[in-house]
C-alpha cells in the first residue's frame, strides 16, 4: 500500500511524468478503493487548484488540452457524490482561497467580448455551481464580503450581458437553439466519471456551437440563483451596515437594477422573452429585491434618512452637521441619474421599471407602526416618495423646491417625459400612486393640521401634470387618476371640469384596454362623490363640460355598460332632493339651447335657425339621455315621501312639461316651413349670415325630434309612476278631463285617449318629421304609445269609452306595422336605448314587442298576430347560422324569439300560441306537398282534414300503403321544426291545434320513410326523425286537451300505430346507438298511453284488448318464435312493447275490483306470449351467446317483468296453496347465471342494473314461496339466497373496474335490493348481514392498501341506515350504531393523510356519516358521538386539490354539517366551537378558492357553488340563534381577516357577503364594539366597510320587513 501511495503522490509532482498521465492517475487515485492517501480527497483537490493557479501565474506551463482536463477533473471532483458524502460526515474539506480570485479573473474574461477565454463558460459555471452548493468549500468566497460582492457583480453582468445578446438575436435563431437543446441528452452531474470519458469531456469543452451557448446560459441562471442565496446569508452576518451599503451601492445597485428589468413581466411578456423560465425569475426577482431592501433600507439606517429628508424641531433641514453623515438617498438618486450602466435607449426603463420597486420596498421597512410614530414615519415615506418622483423627469422640480422645501438631489439636465416614454412613466407612477396608498402614508386631516398641507400640494402638481399633459390614449394614465382620487377627492376637485372632459366626455378612443380603464375610472368618480353626498356638484360640473364642448357629430352615448350601471347603484343611495335637483341641473341646460318663442316670421325665423344649429341640438340630446338616466334610476315618490320632496318633484315635472313644450313648437314650426307653398323669389344673405343646407336641417330635425320624443316618454313615464305611488302628487295628465260644477261628471274624451289619437295623427310630431327621423325616433314613439295606452288599460272608466277600443286598436296596429321586417334580420343590440341605430333598429324594436306582448295582443288583428307568429317561427329556423356570430350579452332576435317561446307566458297567449302551432303545421304540410307522391289530403288545405288523416292512418295498419319519401332536405326540415315543437307547452293548445298537431304527428310516424340511396346504415336518418316524432307526441299525451284527440280515434289504434311503424322500419334498419333510443322512446310512449287510457277509465276493455291482441296475435307469435326467417330488431321491438305494457299493467292492479279482472286477463296473454319468447331466446340449440342478438341486459329486463307479471297474477289468486310460479326453474337459472357474471369481469352499468332488479324481483318471488310453503327447507333456500346475494354484492362493490360515479348511479337500485332483503327479515339473518359488516369495517384492511373491500362495506352500511326496517332489526342496528360511527371517523382520519383518497373512499364516507346522522334524528342519544364527526372533520385536507375532488370535498363537508345543525340542534350548546371551526375551513377554503386570477374561468362555477353553499350555511347558523350568539362576533372576525388577505371574485363575494350580512344580524352592539377596538388596523378598514354596507343596505331591509311580520 505504501508502494501505491508514494508512487502515485511522486508521479503527481513529478515534472517528468506528462501532464496527461497526471489527469489519469488523478482521476484513477479519486474513484480507486486501493489507493489509501492519507486525506486523499484533500490532497487531489490541492493538487488541481495549486495546478491550475500555477497556469495563469506563469508559474507552469502545459497545453490547452491540460488546463481543459483540470477544469474538467475539477469539476467532476465538486460534482461528485464521493465528495459531498464526505462533507455530510463532517469532514474537513477546503479549496485554496487563491481559487476565489482565479474565477472571478475567468468570469471577468467572459464578460468582455473581447477578451480571449482560456475555459468554457459551461465548465466555469459548473465548478462555481459545485463550490457554491457546500458552505465548506462556498467559504473561500463567503469569509471575505468583498469577493461575495463581485462574484455578485460578475454573475449579474454576465447575466445581463447574455440576455441583452439572445433578445437581440432573431426569433428563428432562438427556435434552433432550442431544437438542439432538446435533441442533445443531458449529462449526470451526479454520475462517477471514468477515464474513458475524458476525451469525450474535452471535446465537450472546446465547443462553441449555439447548443454549449444555451446550455451555458441556463446553468448561469442557476448559479445565479445559488449565489444570490449564499450572498443574501452573508449580507445578513455583516456587523457594518453602513459598508454594506457602501458596497452594494457602488458595485451592485446598477447591475441589479439593469438584471430585474430583464427579468421583469413586462420583459417575459414581449414578442422575444427571455429563455428562462417564468418560476425562474420571479425566484431571482425576488432575491435581488431582499438584498436591496436589506442593504438600502436597513432598519438602523432610518435616522439617516429621517436627517435627510425630514425637517428638524427647529423647522431647519439639517445640512451643515451632517455633511459627513451618510446620505443615503443622494447616493440612491445620484446611481439612478447615472446613464453609464445600460443603453441609452435602454436608461429610462430601467428606471421606470425600479423606482416603484424602491418605494415598495422603503414602505416595507420603515412604514409600519401605530400612532404618532406612524405619522412619522408616513412623511418619511411622502418625503422619499417625492425624492424618487424626481427622477422620472415628469417636471415637478420647480413645485417640489417651492411648495416641499426639500432639497433636492443634483441630477443632470434632462427633458420632460419623452412622448415615448409616457408609458413607462404613467405605469411607473400609477405603482407609486398605489403603494402611497395602500400603505396608509397620506393622513389627511394631520397634512392639513401640522404638515401645512404638504402633501395635499405635492398630488396637487401631479394631478395638474397628468392633466395639462393629458394621455387619454394610455390606459395607465386613466387608472393614475383613479389613485389620486383615491387618495384625497380635492386632489382632483379645483380640476373637476378638465377632468370630466379629457377623461370622460371628450375622450374618443376606441381601443377596449383603454375603454376598461376609461370606465374604472368613470365609475371610481360617481362612487366617490356619491359618499361624499356631492352628486349635484358632480353633474353640475359635467353639464359645465358638455355645454362648453362644441359637436359637429353626435358623441358616443357617456352613460353606457359600466358607467350605467354605477350610475343607477349610485342614484339609489344618493338622497331623493340631490337626484331632483340634479334633474333640475339638466332641465336648465337643456333650455339654454331650446328655440325661444318668436313673433315675427321672416328674417327673425332665418336668425333663429342659425341659433338653433347642430351643435344645439346634439347638446340638447346628450343632455336628454343623461336626463332620462337620472329620471329612470330615481327613487319613486311614495305616500311617506316628505311634502317639500313632493312639490320638488312637481316643479321638475312642470319645467320638464315646459320644456317638451317649446321643443314641440320649434318642430310645429319646421314642419310649417317644410310644407309647400306658393313659391317666393328668394331673399338676399345678408353679409356675415350663415347659409344652412337642406341636410344639415335634416340632422337638426331628427335630433331635436329624438331628445323630443325621449323627454316626453321620460315624462309620461316617471309622472304616471309618481301619480300611482304618491297620492299627494297631482299628475300633468288627469284621466278625464271635468267641469268645474259636476267634477264627477266626464266633459270631454279623455285626455290620454285624444294623445294617442294627436300622435297617430301627427298633430303632435309633424309626420314630416317623424317620416324623415331616424329609428331611434320610431322606437321612442312606439314607447310613448305603449305607456299610453297601459294608462287607459289600468284606468276601467275610460276603457268603457266607446272611442277606447278603437284607439287601441290603432295604437296596437301602429306598434306592430314593421313586425315583417324582423324576419331574416343579422343585426345585434347591446340592451341600451341610447345604443339604438340603423344597425340594431330591428332587434330593439322585436324585444319592444315581444316583452309588451299581453298589452297588445288583444288589440291586434288576424294578420298582425300571424306576422308575429311567422317571425317568431321564421327566426328559429335561421338561427344556427347566427349564434355562431353572437357576441356576448347581445341580444338578437333569434335569441328573443327562443326566450318567447320557452317563457311561462307564451302558453298564456292564446291567439299567438294558436298561430304559431297552426304556422309550424302549415310549414310541415308545405315540406309534404313538395314530396313526390301526391297527397290529396293535404292539397289547398288552411286546416287539417282530420277524418281524412284518420283514414290514411287505419289503412297504414291493414294493409302495406306506400310511404311519403323525405329527401334528406325534406327531413332536417321537419327535423327542425320539431325541434321548435318540443319547447311549446302542450297545455297552452287549444283542444284543435292539439288534435291537428297530434293527428299529423302520427301521419308522419306511419306514412313517411327518408331516402336510404347512398346513406351509411351506421347513421340512419328515419331513426332520428321517428325518434322525434315520438318525442312530441309523448309531451302532447300530457297535455291537458289531449282527450279531444280520443275522440278522432281510439287510444289502442295509436298504439298499435306507433308500433307498427318502429315494426316497419326495424326490416330495413340496423342496430346503432340511435335505433337502442327509438326503442326505448317507444316504450315510453306505450306506458304512458296505457297509463292515460286506464286513467280516464273510458273504453278501457276496447282500447286495451286492441292493444294486446296485437301484441299477442299469431303473427307476432310466429315473428318471436321463428329467429330464422324473422329480423332481429322486430324481434327486439315486439319484446320492448310486450314487456312495457305487461309491465304498466301490472303497476296499475289492485285499484279496483272490475279492473284488476280485466288486467288480470290482459296479463295472462301476455305472460304466455313472454314465456314463447324468452324460450326462445334462451333455448341453447338455437342460440350459444345471447348478446349476439340481444343485449343480457335487455333479456333479464324481459325475464324480470315476467317474473313480476306471474307475481301479480299469484297474489291475485284467492287460493295461493293451490297456485304456483309456473316457470321457477328458469328463473332459479337466471339468477344462478346473474349471481355468476354480475362480478366476474367488468360489465356495463345497464346489465348491472337490469341483474339487481332481477335479484330482488327473484328474492321476492322465492320469499313469498317460502311464506307458502312453511318448511324448513324452503326458510334454509332462502336464508342461503340472502347470503349469496350479500356476499355478490359485496364483491361487486369492491370491483376495481367500477369507478366512483357508477357506485353512485348504482346506488338507487342497491337500495332497493337491500328494502326487498331486510323486508320482513328474520333476526337470524340480519344479525348474519352485521357480521358481515362488522368485518367488512376493518381498519386493518385500509392501511394495507386495500381500500375497496373497506368501501364496499361502507356503502352497504349507507343504504342499510336508509331501509325501513322491521322493529328488532332496527333496534339492533341502532344498538352497533355508536361503534359504527367511531369506526367511520377512524377511516376518515386515517385516509385524509393520503389526498388520492379523497375522492375514492373520504368523500363516500362521509356521505355515509351525513346519512347516519339524518337517519339518526331523535335516535342518537348520546351528543359525544355527534361531537366526534365534527372532530374528524377537522382531519379531511381542502387545500392543493383538483377542481372537481374540491368540489366534491367541500360538498361533503358542507352536507355533514347541515346534518347536525339541522338533525341535532341538542350538540349545538357544548359542540358549537368545535363546528364553527370547521365551518371557518370552508370558508378560509372558497376565499381562496376564490380569488380573482387569469386562468379562473374554468372553475368560476365551483368556487361559485361552494359560495353559496357557504351562504346557505349562514342563513342556518342565524336560525340557531341562541347556540351562536356569543360566537358570532369571531365568525365575522375571521371572515374579515381572511378577506383582508385576498381580492374576491364579484359572483363569490356576493354570496359571502350575504351569508356574514346574517351573521352580523346575530353581533350584539358590545360585539360590535369588540370588533373595532380588537381588530388590527388593516382588518379594521376592512371591517369597517363591511359594516358600512350591512347597515346600509341589509339590516334596513330587514328593519322593514319586520315592520310586516306578525
Amino acid at each position: 500500500m505504501a508502494a501505491i501511495y508514494s508512487g502515485i503522490y511522486l508521479k503527481l509532482k513529478s515534472a517528468q511524468t506528462p501532464w496527461e498521465d497526471k489527469i489519469k492517475l488523478a482521476r484513477f487515485a479519486w474513484i480507486s478503493s486501493q489507493c489509501l492517501l492519507p486525506n486523499k480527497e484533500q490532497v487531489l483537490l490541492d493538487w488541481c487548484t495549486h495546478a491550475l493557479t500555477g497556469w495563469y501565474k506563469k508559474k507552469v506551463d502545459f497545453p490547452q488540452n491540460v488546463l481543459d482536463g483540470l477544469w474538467c477533473y475539477l469539476d467532476d471532483l465538486l460534482h461528485s457524490r464521493k465528495l459531498h458524502s464526505f462533507l455530510k460526515q463532517g469532514k474537513s474539506i477546503s479549496l485554496r482561497l487563491n481559487m476565489a480570485q482565479l474565477l472571478l479573473d475567468r468570469l471577468q474574461d467572459h464578460g468582455h467580448s473581447e477578451a480571449v477565454c482560456s475555459v468554457g463558460l459551461s465548465t466555469l459555471l459548473s465548478v462555481c455551481q459545485g463550490i457554491l452548493s457546500a458552505p465548506e468549500l462556498s467559504s473561500i468566497f463567503t469569509t471575505k464580503y468583498e469577493l461575495m460582492v463581485s462574484l455578485m457583480s460578475r454573475l449579474i453582468s454576465l447575466a445581463s450581458h447574455q440576455l441583452q445578446q439572445l433578445s437581440g438575436s432573431l426569433k428563428s435563431d432562438h427556435e434552433s437553439d432550442m431544437e438542439a437543446l432538446q435533441s442533445q441528452p443531458a449529462w449526470d452531474a451526479d454520475k462517477e466519471f471514468d477515464i474513458g470519458h475524458q476525451s469525450n469531456l474535452q471535446a465537450d469543452s472546446k465547443s462553441n456551437s449555439k447548443f454549449t451557448e444555451n446550455l451555458a446560459s441556463d446553468k448561469l441562471f442557476e448559479v445565479l440563483l445559488l449565489a444570490l442565496t449564499c450572498y443574501s446569508l452573508v449580507q445578513r452576518q455583516q456587523p457594518n451596515p453602513n459598508r454594506v451599503f457602501t458596497l452594494v451601492t457602488d458595485q451592485l445597485f446598477q447591475p441589479m437594477i439593469f438584471l430585474r428589468h430583464w427579468l421583469s413581466p413586462a420583459a417575459l411578456s414581449s414578442p422575444t422573452p427571455p429563455p428562462v423560465s417564468q418560476q425562474m425569475c420571479r425566484d431571482i426577482r425576488t432575491k435581488i429585491d431582499t438584498i436591496l431592501q436589506l442593504a438600502l433600507f436597513a432598519p438602523e439606517r432610518m435616522s439617516l434618512y429621517q436627517e435627510e429628508l425630514t425637517k428638524a424641531d427647529s423647522g431647519k433641514r439639517v445640512s451643515g452637521t451632517a455633511k459627513r453623515s451618510l446620505k443615503p438617498t443622494s447616493v440612491l438618486l445620484s446611481k439612478l441619474t447615472v446613464q453609464s450602466f445600460c443603453e441609452p435607449s435602454l436608461y429610462y426603463a430601467v428606471k421606470s421599471n425600479i423606482v416603484p420597486v424602491l418605494f415598495k420596498l422603503f414602505l416595507e421597512s420603515y412604514g409600519t407602526a401605530k400612532g404618532e410614530r406612524n405619522e412619522e414615519q408616513g412623511m418619511l415615506c411622502f418625503f422619499f416618495l417625492v425624492s424618487l418622483s424626481n427622477t422620472l423627469n415628469l417636471g415637478l422640480e420647480s413645485h417640489l423646491s417651492k411648495n416641499t422645501d426639500l432639497q433636492m438631489c443634483p441630477s443632470p439636465q434632462s427633458a420632460p417625459c419623452r412622448p415615448e416614454s409616457w408609458s413607462l412613466a404613467l405605469l411607473a407612477v400609477e405603482s407609486l400612486l398605489n403603494s402611497a396608498l395602500f400603505g396608509d402614508i397620506y393622513n389627511v386631516a394631520a397634512d392639513r393640521i401640522r404638515h401645512g398641507e404638504v402633501q395635499l400640494r405635492f398630488y396637487r402638481s401631479l394631478a395638474e401634470m397628468l392633466l395639462k399633459q393629458a394621455q387619454p390614449s394610455i390606459p395607465a394614465w386613466y387608472r393614475c387618476l383613479k389613485a389620486l382620487l383615491s387618495l384625497n377627492h380635492l386632489i382632483l376637485e379645483p380640476d373637476l371640469e378638465q377632468l370630466l372632459s379629457l377623461a370622460w366626455v371628450n375622450m374618443d378612443c376606441t381601443n377596449s384596454r383603454v375603454l376598461q380603464a376609461k370606465q374604472v375610472a368613470v365609475c371610481s368618480i360617481l362612487q366617490t362623490y356619491t359618499k361624499l353626498r356631492q352628486m349635484p356638484k358632480l353633474f353640475s360640473d359635467l353639464l359645465s363640460v358638455i355645454t362648453k364642448t362644441a359637436l359637429d357629430q353626435p358623441r358616443p352615448p357617456l352613460l353606457s355598460g359600466e358607467v350605467f350601471s354605477t350610475l343607477r347603484t349610485c342614484l339609489l343611495d344618493t338622497p331623493s332632493s340631490q337626484t331632483i335637483e340634479i334633474c333640475l341641473l339638466v332641465l336648465q341646460s337643456i333650455k339654454k339651447y331650446t328655440p325661444q318663442k318668436q313673433t315675427i316670421t321672416d328674417d327673425i325665423n332665418v336668425q333663429d335657425e342659425v341659433a338653433f344649429n347642430a351643435d344645439s341640438s346634439l347638446k340638447i340630446m346628450s343632455l336628454s339621455q343623461i336626463l332620462h338616466s337620472v329620471l329612470f334610476n330615481l327613487k319613486t315618490l311614495d305616500n311617506g315621501s316628505p311634502l317639500p320632496l313632493v312639490r320638488q318633484s312637481q316643479k321638475l315635472m312642470e319645467t320638464m312639461h315646459e320644456v317638451i313644450k317649446e321643443l314641440q313648437q320649434h318642430l310645429a314650426k319646421v314642419d310649417t316651413k317644410t310644407k309647400p307653398s306658393v313659391q317666393k323669389p328668394p331673399k338676399k344673405v345678408k353679409k356675415g349670415q350663415k347659409v344652412v343646407d337642406s341636410e344639415t336641417n335634416s340632422q337638426i330635425n331628427q335630433n331635436t325630434l329624438e331628445a323630443t320624443l325621449l323627454l316626453r316618454y321620460t315624462l309620461v313615464e316617471v309622472d304616471t309612476l309618481f301619480s300611482i305611488h304618491c297620492s299627494k302628487y297631482t299628475s300633468l295628465e288627469p284621466a278625464h278631463q271635468v267641469t268645474s260644477e259636476n267634477e264627477d261628471q266626464i266633459t270631454s274624451a279623455s285626455p290620454v285617449i285624444e294623445c294617442i289619437q294627436n300622435l297617430l295623427s301627427g298633430e303632435i310630431f309633424p309626420q314630416s318629421v317623424v317620416i324623415a327621423s331616424g329609428p331611434f325616433s320610431s322606437l321612442l314613439l312606439r314607447h310613448l304609445l305603449l305607456q299610453q295606452m297601459k294608462k287607459i288599460l289600468s284606468m276601467p272608466s275610460m276603457l268603457s269609452e266607446p272611442s277606447s277600443t278603437g284607439v287601441l286598436n290603432q295604437a296596437a296596429h301602429f306598434i306592430a306595422s314593421e313586425i315583417e321586417k324582423c324576419l331574416n334580420v343579422d343585426q345585434m343590440w347591446i340592451g341600451h336605448m341610447y345604443a339604438v341605430n340603423g344597425s340594431s333598429y330591428l332587434v330593439a324594436y322585436w324585444y319592444l314587442v315581444t316583452s309588451n306582448l299581453p298589452l297588445i295582443l288583444p288589440y291586434l288583428d288576424d294578420e298582425d298576430v300571424r306576422s308575429i307568429a311567422t317571425v317568431l317561427i321564421g327566426s328559429q329556423l335561421t338561427r344556427p347560422t347566427q349564434d355562431k356570430d353572437t357576441l356576448h350579452n347581445c341580444l338578437t332576435v333569434p335569441l328573443i324569439s327562443s326566450q318567447l317561446l320557452k317563457s311561462h307566458i307564451f302558453p298564456e297567449l292564446p291567439s299567438l300560441f294558436s298561430a304559431t302551432v297552426q304556422f309550424l303545421l302549415q310549414s310541415v304540410l308545405k315540406v309534404l306537398r313538395t314530396a313526390p307522391q301526391n297527397l290529396d289530403i293535404f292539397q289547398n288545405t288552411s286546416r287539417i282534414q282530420k277524418e281524412m288523416v284518420v283514414e290514411r292512418i287505419l289503412a297504414s295498419l291493414t294493409i302495406d300503403n306506400e310511404c311519403v319519401e323525405l329527401s334528406s332536405t325534406q327531413k332536417t326540415d321537419i327535423l327542425n321544426m320539431l325541434q321548435i315543437m318540443k319547447v311549446l307547452n302542450p297545455d297552452g293548445m287549444s283542444s284543435e291545434d292539439l288534435t291537428d298537431c297530434f293527428l299529423l304527428l302520427i301521419f308522419l310516424l306511419t306514412s313517411t320513410t327518408c331516402q336510404t340511396k347512398d346513406v351509411d346504415h351506421t347513421d340512419d336518418p328515419s331513426c332520428l326523425l321517428l325518434k322525434g316524432l315520438i318525442q312530441i307526441l309523448i309531451s302532447l299525451l300530457e297535455g291537458t286537451n289531449f282527450p279531444s284527440v280520443l275522440k278522432f280515434i281510439h287510444g289502442g289504434t295509436l298504439l298499435q300505430a306507433v308500433v307498427s311503424s318502429v315494426l316497419r322500419h326495424s326490416l330495413i334498419s340496423t342496430e346503432n346507438p340511435d335505433w337502442l333510443d327509438l326503442v326505448k322512446e317507444m316504450q315510453a310512449f306505450i306506458s304512458c298511453l296505457v297509463q292515460l287510457i286506464i286513467t280516464r277509465s273510458s273504453s278501457i276493455r276496447l282500447n286495451l284488448n286492441q292493444f294486446a291482441s296485437f301484441l299477442c296475435s299469431k303473427e307476432t307469435k310466429d315473428k318471436l318464435t321463428d329467429r330464422a326467417s324473422v329480423s332481429t330488431l322486430t324481434a327486439h321491438v315486439l319484446l320492448a312493447s310486450l314487456s312495457t305494457f305487461s309491465c304498466t299493467l301490472t303497476s296499475n292492479l289492485g285499484k279496483s275490483r272490475s279492473l284488476d279482472e280485466l288486467l288480470t286477463q290482459i296479463l295472462m296473454q301476455t305472460t304466455a306470449t313472454l314465456r314463447l319468447a324468452v324460450k326462445s331466446i334462451l333455448k341453447p340449440q338455437a342460440i350459444l351467446n345471447v348478446s349476439s342478438i340481444f343485449s343480457e341486459a335487455f333479456v333479464l329486463e324481459v325475464v324480470t317483468v315476467m317474473l313480476k307479471c306471474e307475481l301479480s297474477l299469484y297474489s291475485m289468486e284467492e287460493n295461493k296453496q293451490t297456485c304456483s310460479i309456473s316457470h321457477m326453474p328458469l328463473y332459479q337459472g337466471c339468477s344462478l347465471q346473474v349471481l355468476k357474471e354480475i362480478n366476474s369481469a367488468p360489465r356495463p352499468r345497464e346489465f348491472l342494473v337490469s341483474s339487481l332488479h332481477f335479484l330482488s324481483t327473484f328474492y321476492s318471488a322465492v320469499k313469498m314461496m317460502a311464506e307458502k310453503q312453511e318448511n324448513d327447507k324452503e326458510s334454509k333456500d332462502l336464508d342461503d339466497l340472502f347470503m349469496t346475494i350479500l356476499q355478490s354484492l359485496q364483491r361487486l362493490l369492491t370491483a376495481h373496474w367500477l369507478s366512483s360515479t357508477d357506485l353512485h348511479d348504482l346506488e338507487p337500485t342497491l337500495q332497493k335490493l337491500l328494502c326487498h332483503l331486510v323486508d320482513k327479515c328474520s333476526s337470524e339473518r340480519f344479525n348474519q348481514m352485521l357480521l358481515m359488516i362488522k368485518e367488512g369495517l376493518d381498519t386493518v384492511k385500509l392501511r394495507g392498501g386495500n381500500y375497496r373491500e373497506v368501501l364496499s362495506t361502507v356503502i352497504l352500511v349507507k343504504l342499510l341506515f336508509c331501509c325501513p326496517l322491521p322493529e328488532a332489526c332496527f333496534n339492533a342496528l341502532w344498538f352497533i350504531a355508536p361503534q359504527i360511527i367511531s369506526t367511520m371517523m377512524f377511516l376518515i382520519k386515517s385516509s385524509s393523510q393520503d389526498v388520492s383518497l379523497n375522492l375514492p373512499f373520504t368523500i363516500p364516507v362521509m356521505a355515509t356519516v351525513t346519512a347516519l346522522l339524518r337517519q339518526g334524528e331523535g335516535v342518537i342519544a348520546n351528543p359525544h358521538h355527534v361531537t366526534m364527526v365534527l372532530g374528524a372533520l377537522q382531519w379531511v385536507p381542502l387545500d392543493h386539490l383538483a377542481p372537481d375532488v374540491y368540489e366534491a370535498t367541500f360538498t361533503a363537508i358542507h352536507e355533514t354539517l347541515f346534518a347536525i345543525i339541522k338533525c341535532h340542534p341538542q350538540v349545538m350548546l357544548k359542540a358549537a366551537p368545535s363546528f364553527l371551526n370547521v365551518f371557518y375551513r370552508l370558508v378560509a377554503s372558497i376565499m381562496q378558492e376564490g380569488k380573482q386570477r387569469k386562468d379562473a374561468d374554468a372553475d368560476s362555477g365551483i368556487s361559485l357553488r361552494c359560495s353559496m353553499l357557504v351562504e346557505r350555511m349562514c342563513s342556518h347558523i342565524a336560525a340557531t340563534s341562541e347556540d351562536f350568539t356569543t360566537l358570532s362576533a369571531f365568525i365575522v372576525a375571521q371572515y374579515v381577516t381572511e378577506l383582508q388577505k385576498v381580492t374576491l371574485r364579484p359572483d363569490v363575494k356576493m354570496h359571502l357577503t350575504e351569508g356574514i350580512y346574517m351573521i352580523l344580524d346575530l353581533c350584539l352592539e358590545q360585539d360590535i364594539k369588540f370588533l373595532m377596538a380588537g381588530l388590527h388596523t388593516g382588518v379594521r378598514e376592512v371591517f369597517n366597510e363591511l359594516y358600512s354596507s350591512y347597515t346600509h343596505y341589509h339590516k334596513t331591509q330587514r328593519q322593514g320587513e319586520e315592520k310586516y311580520t306578525v
